[in-house]
């Protein structure tokens, strides 16, 4: 078997700027530094993240963790702003 035939199952290394992003929970922003300085297309930029992605399984999880918190904090806004515009109401209509 030569070199030329044996396909490499490391992921690609991506730049310090893209791996900071994902750490930070960024995925989008780590995607978009890829593709810049790889002159890809976002597909392929995209493709090499989820790539890096797979080899770090705790970079995973702390994007997930990100994630879960971001969503957590958006439904605690929506349900202050429910509860703002219940109180409002109240306090507009009370005679």
């Amino acid at each position: 078997m030569d070199n030329d035939s044996v396909k490499s199952t490391a992921a690609p290394a991506l730049s310090s700027a893209a791996i900071a992003a994902l750490y930070n929970g960024n995925k989008i922003e780590g995607i978009k530094i890829v593709r810049r300085e790889r002159n890809i297309g976002l597909k392929e930029a995209k493709d090499a993240v989820e790539e890096y992605l797979a080899s770090q399984p705790l970079l995973q999880s702390s994007i997930a963790a990100v994630q879960h918190e971001g969503k957590r904090g958006v439904l605690l806004w929506l349900v202050a702003i429910i509860i703002l515009a219940i109180v409002t109401y109240h306090w507009l209509m009370a005679p």
